[in-house]
C-alpha cells in the first residue's frame, strides 16, 4: 500500500516537473524571441538616429558653405554632432544609450535652430546692409558725378571768365618812324630813313577786366625773323621771354590809345614783311604785319 502511494506521488511529481519544464522552454523560447526583436527594434533606433545625426552634419555643411558670419559656432556645433555619431558607431545599442543619444539629438536640433535663426537673422541684415551701401555707392556716385559736372562747368565758366577778362586789342599796326629832336614822330617805310618801330593798337573797353597797370610788351621780327629791339628779358611763370620794347598803361575799363616804340639797329632793318607781337604779361592779345622798303 505505501509502496503504491509512493509511485503515485513519483508520478504526480514527474507530471508537475514536466508541466514546469514545459512552461519553463516556452518562457525561454518567448523570452528569447522578445529579446532578439528588442535587439532588432534598437538597432533600427541605432541606425535612425546614426541618419538623423548625418542629416545634421550635411545641413551644418551648407550653412557653413553659404555663410562666413558665424562659420566658427557652426563649426563647432558641427564638431560635436561628429564625436556623438562616432560614439554611437563604436558602442552596442542598449535601451539606456539610445535614450541618452535621444535626448543629446533633441538638444543639438534645438541648438541648430537657434543658430540657424541668428544666421539668417544676420544674413538678412548684411542683405539690407549691402542694399544701403549699395544704395549709399549710387547715391555718392550721382554726388560725385554731378560734383565732377559742377566743377568742369565751373571751370569751363572761370575759363570763358578769365578769357572774356583779358586785354583786348584792335586797329594794330606797325610801322617805321623818324623821331624828330622836336619829339614829333613822323611815319616812313624806307629802312634807310627810319630810327625806331612804331607799334599802335586800341585797348578795347572791357568791364570784366580789372583796372589798373598793365604791362604791355612788343616783339618785332625782321624778314630774317631777327629780334628787333632793345631785348628785353622778362621773367614769367612759364620761363624768360625777350621783347623789343615795353609800356605800363593805366587802364581804367574804356578805350585806351597805346604806341610803344621799339629802337632799330640799322644792320637788323632790312627790306621786306615784319611782324608784330603784343603782349599783356605772357598772354599774347594780338598780331600783325608791316613792311619795309
Amino acid at each position: 500500500m505505501t509502496e503504491k502511494k509512493n509511485n503515485t506521488a513519483l508520478k504526480i511529481l514527474i507530471g508537475v516537473l514536466a508541466v514546469a519544464l514545459i512552461a519553463l522552454t516556452i518562457y525561454t523560447i518567448r523570452f528569447y524571441n522578445e529579446e532578439k526583436e528588442n535587439k532588432e527594434i534598437l538597432q533600427k533606433e541605432k541606425a535612425a538616429i546614426e541618419d538623423e545625426l548625418n542629416e545634421l552634419i550635411v545641413k551644418y555643411d551648407e550653412a557653413i558653405d553659404e555663410n562666413e558670419i558665424m562659420d566658427q559656432n557652426l563649426v563647432d556645433a558641427r564638431e560635436r554632432i561628429n564625436r556623438l555619431l562616432d560614439s554611437v558607431q563604436d558602442y552596442e545599442a542598449n535601451l539606456v544609450l539610445i535614450t541618452r543619444y535621444r535626448r543629446e539629438i533633441s538638444n543639438l536640433k534645438a541648438e541648430k535652430e537657434r543658430l540657424f535663426r541668428v544666421v539668417d537673422s544676420l544674413s538678412l541684415q548684411n542683405q539690407r546692409m549691402a542694399m544701403t551701401i549699395d544704395s549709399t555707392q549710387t547715391e555718392l556716385s550721382e554726388k560725385t558725378r554731378l560734383s565732377d559736372s559742377l566743377q568742369t562747368s565751373n571751370q569751363s565758366l572761370a575759363n570763358k571768365v578769365n578769357k572774356a577778362s583779358q586785354l583786348k586789342i584792335t586797329s594794330l599796326r606797325g610801322e617805321g618812324v623818324i623821331v624828330r629832336n622836336s619829339g614829333k614822330v613822323v611815319e616812313n617805310d624806307r629802312t634807310r630813313r627810319i630810327d625806331q618801330v612804331r607799334t599802335c593798337f586800341i585797348i578795347t573797353a572791357n568791364d570784366l577786366t580789372e583796372a589798373g597797370e598793365k604791362n604791355l610788351y612788343v616783339q618785332v621780327y625782321n624778314p630774317e625773323n631777327e629780334l628787333v629791339g632793345d631785348k628785353i628779358a622778362v621773367e614769367h611763370d612759364g620761363g624768360v621771354m625777350v621783347y623789343s620794347a615795353q609800356s605800363t598803361v593805366y587802364y581804367e575799363n574804356e578805350e585806351l590809345d597805346v604806341c610803344i616804340l621799339a629802337n632799330t639797329a640799322e644792320e637788323k632793318l632790312l627790306e621786306g614783311n615784319y611782324k608784330v607781337y603784343v603782349y599783356n604779361d605772357a598772354t599774347l592779345i594780338g598780331t600783325a604785319s608791316f613792311s619795309l622798303r
